[in-house]
C-alpha cells in the first residue's frame, strides 16, 4: 500500500480536489481523479523530502554551528527568524521544500484546469405527453390542423363539439364533463376530445378560464364554431392545405410540451414522419429551415408538415417551453434525421 501510495494525505487531498473542482461524480471523472491522485503522490516521491523536525534555534549539537548558521542567515536577509532542526538544514534541504511546494500548487493548478475544460453533461431536454390517442384512420377525407384560444368567464358554463381535438388549460381552471365523467383541468393540464363528442365546459369561480383547442379536421368543420357562448374564441392559426403524407393505416395524435434548456444548440436536421402544430409557451426558440434562422417567441405557432427539414435551438438564458400538436404513424418516431427518402 506504501508503495502504490506513499503520500496517502497528499493522494487524498489531490482526489477531493478534483472533485470539487469538476463538480461531478461520473465513473469518469472519479477515474481522472484516481489518476492525479496517483501521480502527485509518486512525483513526491521523486523529491524525496526530508524528514525535518523544525524548532526554534537553541543551542543544540545537532543544529549546524552558530557562526555558520548565522552567517547564512545574514547572507539570506533572514535576520532574527532562526531555526535549526536535527537534520543539517542545508540549502538542498530548502529547496528540496520549496520544489514540493511548487508540485503542490503545479498539481492544483493542473486539476483546476482539467476541471475547467471538462465539458459538463447537457441539460436533457424535457418532453411531457399532456394528451394522446390512435386514430384509426387518417386518409378517408383531407385534413387540416386548426388552434385557437378559449376565454370563459368565472363560473361560466360551454359546450364543446369538435373534431378530433385536444384542450390544453393555460391558466385558470375548467371543469369538463364527458361521456359522464368530470375532470377538473388546471394549468398544463390537457384532456382528448373525440369526434362526434360533445363536452361540457365550466370555469372556475377563482377567476376567468383560459384555454387553448387544438383540432384536426376536414375543411368542412374548419369554420364552425367548436365552443358555444359566453366563451369567447379566437382563431389563432389553421393550415392553408391539407396536411400531405398521410397514408392509410393507425396514426397516433397527441399533445407533448416539450422544454429546451437555456443556450441548448441548434438539434441536427430532421423532419416529420406525420406533421405538427407547435405553440411557443415561454422562451424564444430559433427555428432553421432551408438555411435561414428566426427567432419564434411566446405566442407564436409554428406548422411542420411532412418533408420539411427543419431544426430548433435554444440560444436564449431561459428554458423554452412549447406545445406540440402532432401526428404520426403508429410505430413510427414522430422526428426522423435528416431529409426524408426520395421514394416515400
Amino acid at each position: 500500500m506504501i508503495r502504490l501510495l506513499p503520500f496517502p494525505l497528499a493522494a487524498a487531498g489531490l482526489f477531493a480536489l478534483w472533485l470539487l473542482l469538476s463538480q461531478a461524480f461520473s465513473l469518469s471523472h472519479v477515474l481522472v481523479g484516481g489518476a492525479i491522485s496517483l501521480i502527485g503522490g509518486w512525483a513526491l516521491t521523486t523529491l524525496q523530502p526530508p524528514k525535518v523536525r523544525i524548532r526554534r534555534h537553541r543551542a543544540d549539537p545537532g543544529c549546524i554551528p552558530a557562526n555558520q548558521l548565522e552567517a547564512a542567515c545574514r547572507s539570506k536577509g533572514l535576520r532574527e527568524r532562526l531555526w535549526c532542526s536535527d537534520y543539517p538544514l542545508s540549502w538542498e534541504a530548502i529547496m528540496r521544500f520549496r520544489t514540493t511546494g511548487i508540485l503542490w500548487l503545479g498539481a492544483m493548478g493542473l486539476a483546476a484546469a482539467a476541471a475547467a475544460q471538462t465539458p459538463q453533461a447537457p441539460a436533457a431536454v424535457l418532453r411531457t405527453v399532456v394528451a394522446a390517442t390512435k386514430l384509426p384512420t387518417v386518409s378517408d377525407v383531407p385534413l387540416y390542423f386548426k388552434a385557437v384560444s378559449v376565454t370563459l368567464p368565472p363560473g361560466e358554463s360551454s359546450g364543446v363539439s369538435a373534431a378530433h381535438s385536444i384542450l390544453y388549460q393555460t391558466s385558470g381552471s375548467t371543469e369538463v364533463s364527458l361521456g359522464g365523467e368530470a375532470k377538473m383541468l388546471s394549468s398544463g393540464e390537457g384532456l382528448f376530445i373525440a369526434t362526434g363528442k360533445t363536452a361540457a365546459l365550466k370555469a372556475g369561480s377563482g377567476g376567468p378560464s383560459t384555454f387553448l383547442h387544438f383540432v384536426l379536421a376536414p375543411a368542412g368543420d374548419l369554420d364552425r364554431a367548436a365552443e358555444t357562448a359566453p366563451a369567447v374564441v379566437r382563431e389563432l392559426y389553421r393550415t392553408s392545405a391539407p396536411i400531405p403524407g398521410l397514408k392509410s393505416g393507425v396514426y397516433d395524435l397527441n399533445l407533448t410540451r416539450v422544454t429546451f434548456p437555456a443556450q441548448m444548440p441548434s438539434n441536427p436536421p430532421h423532419h416529420r414522419s406525420g406533421a405538427a402544430l407547435y405553440y411557443i409557451l415561454s422562451g424564444t426558440g430559433a427555428n432553421t429551415v432551408d438555411g435561414k434562422t428566426a427567432g419564434k417567441g411566446p405566442g407564436s405557432l409554428i406548422y411542420e408538415p411532412y418533408g420539411l427539414v427543419h431544426q430548433w435551438g435554444n440560444p436564449g438564458n431561459e428554458p423554452l417551453t412549447f406545445l406540440a400538436f402532432n401526428i404520426n404513424p403508429e410505430g413510427v418516431a414522430a422526428v426522423l434525421p435528416g431529409a426524408p427518402a426520395k421514394n416515400q
